[in-house]
């Protein structure tokens, strides 16, 4: 069934089961022992050859080196040109004893050139045959230079120019370098240069190139001879002025070109420009950066060399020549291929009888090359077959190893640029154990410490190893003991009962072997009764004891040190085993002593610090009386002790000037971050003159000392000499990470870059990572040398962690911590579910919703509403509210208004989408008696803003504002007929539209005065080209703003303002622009007020046509100066006709008390229709003026018989005004009036 269920597998499933079975098994490595390597047999390895491409010297013997070691010690033969090589046969050809190298001697005569062509060793013992590369030989050329004539060079003064060389072919190339014919080398700069060809280019020529001739050289790497070309003349044509000229390519040719490189070469990219002036070249990639860590510019920016070149580096690059006149640039394809590079070479194997082994040989190219066995340098197709072994491609797979499996085998791998050629031996070795190491050692170790016992052993098949102790008991392993592979015990923490004697045992199916290693355990060395400080007097005896435990089967030895030095022990001092005595203590002895126990296994120290008093005798009196000085500073700086992380630092102190030195400061500077910065590193005290110093990796330091008293600093010392410390990966991460967006798309990561301290290596870089929170997709990463990278294209407000992880050249720093940060806001979208609810008359109730994207952090609500009625539109009343508020409740200022509500939400970018709302109508709004209420003119801009007039009247508070409401009616008239009173009506609206005072031009934010510390109530006063801007604030005295406007072409600009200079002027406006504006703190530019949209006005044109010179205002000027003479003739006529009558003998109508009656009993006749008009009176012109007010409620009625409701509705009937006015006066008013005597003829 097993046979079954395999046979149903596909092919490959068995192939990667037997490749993970082979995994399993390691093949036997041969120890360096020289008596093993002696001992065992061994196919031969190929040592020492010589290069592929061989050149030589002709005047010298020819040398082709090979090498090899096997056992037994191989065989030599080669083959030249793919064919047997006769030594014997030929004299002059001879090979080393012991050795395969050739050596061909032409001291007997010969030419070197007859022995060229392509030569291969091969290395044989009787376990197989190892084979060389094959070696192309070629013999050096130096070839001369062909004589010519050269006609002098003929050229016009700014024109381009080539000087060729075309040196011989040599072999190797040739150098090339131009000199003159007094072999003075040519100066070389940006206008004249030599290309990597060898030609010499001029961009333009000068007056000043005729001084000088121009001979190409080349100087051949084997003979030591340098060749001349004959020299250049060259004969320049002035001209009155250089024409200036765009630059144009000399080298190469054309604006695109293609060059081939191979991996792990060097890439030459070449452009030389003519042009005048000179042009400058620079260089760069399409698609990407150049590769600054191995990419140099050359040849005064001319040529860009790229080292040891990978497949990354294909592409298009391209260069640019510019000068004042112009640029042109040229394309230059990159594509890199590669000759075979190893992925896995083979390695000899070294197997057991019976067991399985495999020889790997994976290489990579451009082209894919290809792979080709042999076995003991013939073909694997043309070998004799074996049964134990199988070919898959690459991979050669043993199965069953036996002693006739040993042999050598080659795997050529090769393409069209070059080709690999290895050696990989199969010996099967059948070893019983051995033992590698002395036989019984003895290992002494502390109690308490990690100890580790070795026993090296070799054997084929591979032994195992067990430990044990004392002969007895079972395998150690486990617990406090761990067995190593290689069969190292290692003990973790000796005890007592560690002690005794361990037996290794190695075991293979051949035999076993043993050794033993002696195992003793000794008490530490501790120093139980240490030295302690001491403030001795000078003159007297000082003792530091330093008593000592060990173990007694140990040598113990007790030094002392003083400063950190060796102590020399003079006539004044007595060094005993527990302590040491100064006799006569003197100012010198002053320092640190160090005592120092030890012995062969380890070492004990202690330190005490000893002060010395000055002499008794000394007035202290005198000394208070000297002069205090700071300290001159500290000299004679030596650096000592060079370490990886420390060093130490020796100075000599300066003079205290009677003040004595409490502390010394030694401060350092490095070179690559912030050279001539220095910084404090440590501070010790005044009674030292020695420090060691913890240093960071991958710092050149350079110390200084400053010393200090209780008057002040000395000046800093000379600095010592540089200290560079080797590198290492850096040991931190950059700090203060953070995620924010600068636009609604992106999100800008920065960091605190690490300084020169914490870089630790070169080509300091950071590698940031990200991905979305939510999603936890795989991290997106990029390396950056600066402090700030942004993401772009991000949704907008997401979360996103953040990972910045330090590299330099010698690795990474320690994984990062992940920081959240967030894309950039937006405006958010409008609240949800705004509603309006009016339960009475005197309030309005608003409540929303939160919106349903925020888009960012929500920080408040601005509210806008507007009182109305019909046309009628008051003043704007804006609110702003936290971000928690999602109700408000506004107060009616009265109740024959409705209300229109815009709300919206505020994010850090600005106000999003607005909701609007209107309160409900009254119940008797739509009473036909009611009319819309005459409310103050308002100019409402687009973002909500009020004019300057309407905003003195509102409170710069956060509560309602009352809007006034005074109900018009419509004047009534008894007409005789429609037409006059239509006509009336439209007279007495015309002339109320031309008298009123038109609304001023200025724009406000109002806003409310908020707490914490902003900007609002920003009113501009715009002209044609110019605005005045205030705003109000409530920041300190001595704060400065900045006033920001844009322009509808999207043009920023800015102006600084000082504190206190209000109001602010603007004069650089064009007239009929909209623009946006913000005031800003110059401190905080988070701190803003809204922003502002006003409109300059149009300015005035001269151009504009003088009314009174056109043809249709003269005309119409006319018709009205014949109607007035006209009406003045019919005023006449009606003046002599009329008069005054008395009223009985017209009507037999009783007088009322109201009846206009003149002083002598007569009465002024008129006729009802020419009463005035309600709301107007008639002037002696005959127009017809308008009321002190529209609105006044004295116009609607006499007396009291005129009320309104308390909702201001109006009760009662409608009457007629009469105005005295207008019936007691000049008795030939009426006459006089046109209208009048117009209703007369009717």
């Amino acid at each position: 069934m097993l046979r079954m269920a395999r046979q149903q597998l596909p092919p490959w499933v068995h192939a990667a089961f037997l490749l993970w079975l082979l995994s399993l098994g390691g093949a036997i490595e041969i120890p360096m022992d020289p008596s093993i390597q002696n001992e065992l047999s061994q196919p031969p390895t190929i040592t020492k050859q010589s290069v592929k491409d061989h050149i030589v010297d002709p005047r010298d013997n020819i040398l082709i080196e090979c090498e090899a070691k096997g056992n037994p010690a191989p065989s030599f033969h080669w083959t030249r040109n793919s064919r047997f090589f006769n030594i014997a046969k030929d004299p002059r050809v001879s090979m080393r004893r012991r050795s395969g190298t050739l050596v061909i001697d032409f001291r007997s005569g010969g030419r070197p050139e007859e022995y060229e062509g392509e030569y291969q060793c091969f290395a044989r013992n009787k376990f197989g045959t190892a084979l060389s590369n094959r070696i192309r030989l070629q013999v050096s050329k130096s070839p001369l230079w062909p004589k010519e004539n050269l006609d002098p060079v003929v050229v016009q003064e700014g024109a381009p120019l080539t000087l060729q060389c075309n040196p011989p072919p040599g072999l190797p190339s040739p150098v090339i370098f131009w000199m003159s014919s007094s072999m003075e080398p040519i100066a070389q700069d940006k206008r004249v240069s030599q290309g990597h060809h060898g030609d010499l280019y001029f961009s333009n020529v000068v007056l000043q190139d005729m001084q000088t001739d121009y001979s190409c050289n080349a100087r051949f790497h084997f003979t030591h001879t340098i060749q001349q070309k004959n020299p250049f003349t060259l004969k320049v044509l002035t001209t009155r002025g250089v024409a200036e000229r765009t630059p144009s390519f000399m080298y190469p040719q054309g604006t695109a070109s293609s060059q081939m490189v191979l991996r792990g070469m060097d890439l030459l990219l070449e452009c030389i420009a003519s042009g005048v002036p000179t042009p400058d070249i620079a260089w760069y990639k399409k698609g990407g950066d150049l590769p600054s860590h191995k990419a140099k510019f050359e040849n005064f920016n001319k040529a860009l060399r790229i080292t040891n070149v990978s497949e990354e580096d294909s592409g298009e690059y391209f260069c640019l020549a510019s000068n004042k006149m112009g640029s042109i640039r040229h394309t230059i394809s990159v594509r890199v291929k590669a000759a075979p590079y190893w992925l896995d070479e083979p390695k000899n194997l070294i197997l057991a009888p019976g067991e399985d082994g495999r020889l790997v040989c994976r290489a990579n190219g451009n082209p894919k090359p290809t792979v080709e066995w042999m076995v003991n340098g013939e073909p694997l197709q043309s070998a004799p077959p074996n049964p134990n072994r199988e070919v898959a491609g690459d991979t050669i797979i043993f199965r069953d190893t036996q002693i006739s499996s040993r042999a050598v085998y080659q795997c050529n791998t090769s393409n069209e640029h070059g080709y690999l050629l290895a050696n990989a031996f199969v010996s099967v070795l059948d070893v019983p154990p051995r033992m590698l190491s002395p036989r019984n050692q003895l290992i002494r170790v502390i109690l308490y410490n990690r100890t580790r016992l070795d026993c090296p052993f070799f054997g084929s098949p591979i032994p195992t190893l067990r430990w044990f102790k004392n002969g007895q008991g079972s395998n150690l392993d486990g617990g406090n003991y761990h067995v190593y592979e290689n069969g190292s015990l290692e003990i973790k923490m000796i005890r007592k009962e560690d002690q005794g004697i361990y037996t290794c045992v190695a075991t293979n199916i051949l035999g076993k072997a043993e050794n033993q290693v002696r195992l003793e355990v000794k008490d530490p060395t501790r120093i139980y009764q240490m030295p302690e400080d001491q403030v001795a007097k000078k003159g007297t005896t000082v003792q530091l004891p330093c008593r000592v435990k060990h173990d007694p089967s140990l040598k113990l030895t007790v030094h002392w040190l003083k400063d950190d030095e060796p102590l020399y022990v003079g006539n004044r001092m007595k060094k005993e085993d527990d302590s040491l005595t100064i006799f006569g203590v003197a100012e010198r002895d002053q320092g640190s002593y160090t005592c120092i126990a030890s012995t062969e296994l380890d070492k004990d120290l202690a330190k005490a610090y000893l002060t010395v008093l000055a002499d008794q005798a000394t007035p202290t009196n005198r000394l208070a009386a000297l002069p205090k000085g700071r300290p001159d500073r500290p000299r004679d700086l030596e650096l000592t002790d060079l370490a990886e992380r420390s060093v130490r630092l020796t100075w000599t102190p300066g003079d205290d000037n009677n003040s004595p030195i409490t502390d010394y400061v030694v401060q350092f500077e490095e070179d690559q971050f912030q050279p001539g910065v220095w910084h404090d590193h440590s501070k010790f005290p005044g009674s030292v003159n020695s420090a060691v110093l913890q240093l960071s990796p991958y710092v050149n330091y350079q110390f200084r000392v400053i010393a200090v008293n209780e008057v002040g600093s000395s000046h800093p010392s000379l600095p010592s000499e540089r200290y560079r410390t080797s590198g290492a990966p850096p040991e931190s991460n950059p700090t203060d990470v953070k995620g924010e967006g600068t636009r609604k798309n992106n999100m800008e990561i920065t960091w605190t870059p690490m300084n020169a301290t914490s870089a630790f290596g070169p080509n300091l870089r950071y590698i940031v990572k990200w991905r979305r929170r939510e999603t936890r997709d795989t991290w997106n990463n990029v390396t950056v040398w600066g402090s700030r990278y942004v993401v772009g294209q991000t949704p907008v407000y997401v979360p996103y962690e953040i990972r910045v992880q330090a590299e330099n050249d010698f690795g990474k720093g320690p994984e990062p911590e992940t920081i959240i940060g967030y894309s950039g806001e937006d405006l958010p979208s409008a609240p949800r579910r705004f509603r309006v609810r009016q339960p009475n008359l005197e309030t309005i109730n608003l409540e929303w919703d939160h919106p349903e994207h925020p888009n960012g952090i929500l920080i408040g609500y601005t509210l806008k509403y507007v009182a109305f009625n019909g046309t009628k539109v008051g003043k704007q009343i804006a609110e702003n509210f936290s971000p928690n508020q999602t109700k408000f409740t506004v107060q009616r200022a009265d109740p024959v208004s409705r209300y229109r509500f815009t709300l919206s939400a505020r994010t850090q970018v600005g106000n999003g989408e607005a909701v609007t709302e209107e309160s409900p109508a009254p119940p008797n709004e739509a009473t036909p008696t009611a009319a819309a209420p005459t409310l103050p003119p308002t100019t409402v801009g687009v973002t909500g803003t009020v004019s300057s007039t309407d905003a003195t009247a509102i409170a710069a508070t956060t509560e309602a504002t009352t809007v006034p409401v005074i109900p018009t009616v419509a004047p009534t008239t008894i007409a005789a007929t429609t037409t006059v009173a239509t006509a009336t009506t439209s007279t007495a609206a015309a002339a109320t539209t031309t008298e009123s005072p038109p609304p001023a031009a200025g724009t406000e934010i109002l806003e409310a005065a908020p707490d914490e510390q902003s900007i609002w109530n920003v009113t501009v006063l715009p002209n044609s080209k110019w605005a005045n801007i205030t705003w109000k604030h409530n920041f300190g005295p001595g704060t400065d703003f900045v006033v920001e406007y844009i322009d509808s072409n999207h043009t920023k600009k800015t102006v600084p303002v000082k504190a206190q200079a209000q109001p602010i002027q603007l004069t650089d406006l064009y007239p009929g622009m909209t623009y946006t504006l913000r005031v800003y703190s110059r401190d905080n530019e988070g701190i803003s007020s809204t922003f502002i949209t006003f409109m300059t006005s149009t300015a005035y044109t001269n151009n504009q046509a003088d009314i009174a010179t056109q043809g249709w205002f003269i005309g119409l000027m006319c018709a009205i100066a014949l109607l007035v003479l006209i009406l003045l003739i019919v005023c006449f006529i009606k003046r002599s006709r009329g008069g005054k009558y008395p009223v009985r003998e017209k009507k037999d109508v009783p007088l009322g008390p109201e009846d206009p009656k003149e002083d002598d009993g007569s009465f002024d006749y008129s006729d009802e229709d020419n009463k005035p008009l309600q709301g107007s009176q008639t002037s002696l012109d005959g127009t017809i003026k308008q009321q002190e007010s529209d609105d006044s409620l004295v116009d609607y009625g006499e007396g009291g018989e005129g009320q309104f409701n308390e909702d201001g509705s109006f009760i009662g009937q409608y009457t007629v005004k009469k105005d005295k006015e207008e019936t007691e006066g000049n008795e030939s008013s009426e006459a006089t009036s046109p209208v009048n005597a117009i209703y007369s003829l009717a």
